[in-house]
């Protein structure tokens, strides 16, 4: 297949086709807890999927394309050569790292994770790897990796990447299968891909831009992706930063959308739901449910079926409540942009987590499968009841036997709130009316271990 132009010649020198390791790094179950201990306290992160796919919005040769955006040169089956075309109109002049960075931190995330590189191939840092590059290919010529994981660190956070294992771009990957990039098509170059371009381009970001939270990976699906590869991925990262965390879509085990691995040998540390919320939790598994804010993750410009922001603070519980944290996803608009709609959402967002976020940083599943009235999450002498249906009656029937020391609205920690035992449960007596019309929390102390009633 003929190279693309702004694609570098492949130094014929580094061509090798190696055997892939299997053994995974070893470590002890104490080791684990302290190297997972951030991303278990965080709970809440923002996704940014960002790239030339913002330039078109939805839209080529004036048709609307379907699906999600940044699929969209798989899915209008663009070639090659007429998509390398957005990158010289590249130019996301408002683009604002210190302004993304202070989005997410009001809003009470803890980590941010940008697309590096989409599987369209095109990447936001300087890879000398590559020249289909923001810093050689656009005129923007700035490194957005360096400059948004220094805005994040700067405000305390930690800076995650996302990068596609699958590359339409790369003559090596899965470019073959045109206009299929998607599809089933071997390619018999992609072990040369792995090792000279994948792999240190990976490299690069684990090395030129400080510590790193997360390795984010994704389209792990191709055919040409073996176990073998996705375990040496998986130790490869770690031996260049130990205590990184990957994603289990470095492997091949993950078991669609619900996004949980199967399997003794799977890779990755944490499962990753997609679009859902898992009806229950994984105990004993870490995990995080990636959402969108509208329909899809890069930005299109007629998606606006925006969902609410006492819609995504309730997600937010829920997955606190299962044991496992929310990936919420922004995506920027090609000028450089947080879509208004989304700045709006998580603004509102942040307003709650600043009253509320002590029932989501550092809490644990609920001990309860359901209750009426909400949701649960539980921290050791402590629960943390979410209400989002306030009782008529003022009277919230709490479903255990366990002994309430001390009852009390965590917005209004001086409001004490009457407890006494019930028939099924505890009751608790609340003032007329919800303080907060999304979420309410009542914090419970409590001695001893809950003992739920209809569990």
């Amino acid at each position: 297949m003929k190279t693309s132009a702004l694609f570098p010649a492949i130094i014929a020198s580094l061509i090798c086709f190696p055997a892939f390791a299997a053994d995974l790094p070893k470590e002890t179950p104490a080791d684990r807890d302290q190297r997972m201990a951030w991303f278990r306290d965080a709970r809440f992160g923002m996704f940014i999927h960002w790239g030339l796919y913002a330039s078109p919005a939805g839209q080529w040769n004036g048709k609307k394309i379907g699906g999600i955006g940044e699929w969209i040169m798989n899915n209008a089956q663009i070639p090659v050569a007429d998509y390398e075309k957005l990158a010289p109109q590249f130019n996301p002049t408002k683009f604002d790292a210190k302004q993304w960075a202070r989005i997410a931190k009001d809003a009470g995330m803890k980590y941010v994770v940008l697309t590096s590189k989409h599987h369209d191939g095109f990447c936001l840092f300087d890879s000398k790897v590559s020249n289909y590059t923001v810093t050689t290919a656009s005129p923007f010529k700035r490194d957005i990796v360096k400059e948004l994981a220094a805005a994040v660190n700067d405000q305390g956070l930690r800076m995650c990447f996302y990068h596609s294992i699958m590359d339409w771009h790369h003559p090596d990957a899965q470019s073959i299968a045109f206009p299929n990039y998607n599809g089933g098509k071997s390619n018999p170059n992609f072990p040369r891909y792995v090792e000279n371009y994948l792999k240190p381009q990976v490299k690069e970001l684990m090395t030129n831009y400080g510590k790193i939270g997360i390795m984010w990976f994704d389209g792990e699906w191709i055919a040409d992706w073996k176990p073998d590869m996705g375990r040496d991925m998986y130790a490869f990262c770690r031996s260049i930063q130990p205590d990184i965390i990957v994603n289990n879509r470095v492997g091949k085990d993950r078991k669609g959308m619900a996004g949980m691995s199967e399997g003794p040998n799977a890779a990755g540390d944490y499962g990753t739901p997609e679009q859902e919320i898992p009806p229950t939790g994984f105990p004993g598994l870490d995990w995080e449910s990636c959402m969108t804010m509208n329909d899809t993750w890069g930005f299109k410009a007629d998606d606006n079926n925006w969902k609410s922001s006492s819609t995504i603070i309730r997600m937010l519980i829920d997955c606190a409540s299962k044991g496992g944290n929310l990936l919420l996803n922004v995506g920027p608009t090609a000028e450089g942009l947080i879509p208004q709609p989304s700045i709006q959402r998580l603004a509102q967002v942040g307003k709650w987590m600043k009253a509320n976020s002590e029932s989501i940083y550092g809490a644990t599943a609920s001990p309860f499968k359901k209750l009426a009235f909400g949701k649960c999450t539980r921290k050791p002498g402590k629960l943390y009841l979410h209400v989002f249906d306030w009782p008529e009656n003022g009277a919230l029937i709490v479903p255990m036997n366990t002994k309430i020391t001390k009852a009390y609205l965590l917005a209004d920690k001086t409001q004490t709130l009457q407890t006494a035992a019930a028939a099924n449960g505890q009751q608790i007596t609340l003032p007329p009316s919800a303080p907060d019309p999304v979420a309410s929390v009542i914090v419970l102390e409590i001695e001893g271990q809950p003992q739920p009633t209809e569990n």
